[in-house]
């Protein structure tokens, strides 16, 4: 919830061909409460829609201007506010129509309910795009999304593009928004630097043991998580900011730690990708639990802070070629499923 991130791709949604410019779109601190406002009470007014609508659109604009290059279409995530699978609920605030009028570009959005409402999980949707990043990579290879919530995509050397085979994909539990929340309510950052609080602090095993006993670890994937699905003020009551830090941190690699048990076989390596693979201390901690390597996207080329936005570009043009986006193996939808809706200029 601190900006948007803007990626040109080259695709035909199989292949990647090339990559293009990138460029953020910081949010200003009153746009950033509101928004998480509305992530927090699951409502947004019609105002914050628009304006979050034209922030992106200026991100779109921005990027067209500095590289140069007009798009054939832009996908638009938009913010998610709600996520409840379960009731067959997803919710991501964005205007697509007023997206593609404004920047007179089409617009693929709505990625997520087509998946939701025939039963799936909704999430996580970039399992097929991983997989065309590690196209020529050894196989198996887990590449681990740290987000506000961590996914993980498992490839093997079968891995099929049409069917989705070849592919494991969940929702390991938090990221980073268990650790961000955890800085901004006690020390009054944004987030923890580099890790360096939690470095400085103790994991506090009783209270890990409690966070760990929770429902959402015996469920079998696929399986996904709202940003604030794990509740952890009263669990860390009494915690110094430090100790708070490094036991939220460990949390998140113990998470990532029981994924491994739905394998077929232990990754060659871990790739980590999304804001927290910033996050030094978690890395290390990572590093410790799996005893595997693990490494950041960078290590393999690929630009971590816009894999996200080219996810959402492949998945758009595999809406434009009639592609499926997800599958029973990634979000437990019923067959292969197509998603998310166009809108022309």
């Amino acid at each position: 919830m601190d900006g948007i991130d803007a990626a040109l791709l080259t695709t035909d949604g199989e292949r990647i061909a090339a990559f293009g410019a990138a460029c953020t779109l910081d949010y200003d601190a009153a746009f950033g409460r509101r928004l998480g406002q509305a992530v927090t009470s699951h409502v947004a007014d019609d105002a914050l829609v628009r304006e979050l609508t034209e922030l992106h659109a200026e991100a779109v604009l921005d990027l067209v201007k500095s590289s140069g290059v007009t798009p054939d279409v832009v996908g638009f995530h938009g913010q998610t506010i709600l996520h409840d699978p379960d009731n067959r609920c997803t919710v991501q605030i964005g205007d697509g129509a007023l997206l593609a009028k404004l920047t007179g570009i089409p617009v693929v959005c709505d990625f997520r309910t087509a998946d939701v409402v025939a039963g799936g999980q909704g999430a996580p949707l970039v399992p097929i795009y991983h997989r065309a990043l590690a196209w020529e990579e050894p196989k198996p290879i887990a590449l681990l999304n740290i987000g506000g919530v961590a996914n993980v995509t498992w490839i093997d050397i079968a891995s099929d593009g049409a069917s989705g085979d070849g592919l494991v994909a969940f929702d390991t539990g938090p990221g980073i928004a268990l650790i961000d929340d955890w800085v901004r309510k006690t020390v009054g950052g944004r987030w923890d630097e580099g890790g360096k609080l939690a470095a400085s602090g103790t994991v506090d095993q009783a209270r890990l043991a409690r966070l760990l006993d929770h429902p959402f670890f015996d469920q079998p994937p696929p399986k996904s998580l709202d940003r604030n699905s794990f509740k952890t003020d009263f669990l860390l009551q009494g915690c110094s900011p430090a100790d708070g830090a490094a036991t939220l941190v460990r949390f998140t690699a113990e998470c990532v730690a029981r994924a491994r048990t739905h394998f077929r076989s232990a990754p060659s390596r871990w790739i980590t990708c999304g804001g927290g693979r910033r996050n030094d201390y978690l890395l290390e901690t990572l590093r410790t639990v799996l005893d595997e390597p693990v490494l950041r996207a960078e290590d393999m080329g690929w630009d971590g802070d816009a894999l996200e936005a080219q996810a959402f570009a492949y998945l758009a043009v595999r809406h434009l070629a009639g592609l499926p986006l997800s599958f029973p193996c990634t979000t437990g939808v019923p067959r292969p499923m197509p998603g998310g809706r166009l809108f022309k200029p």
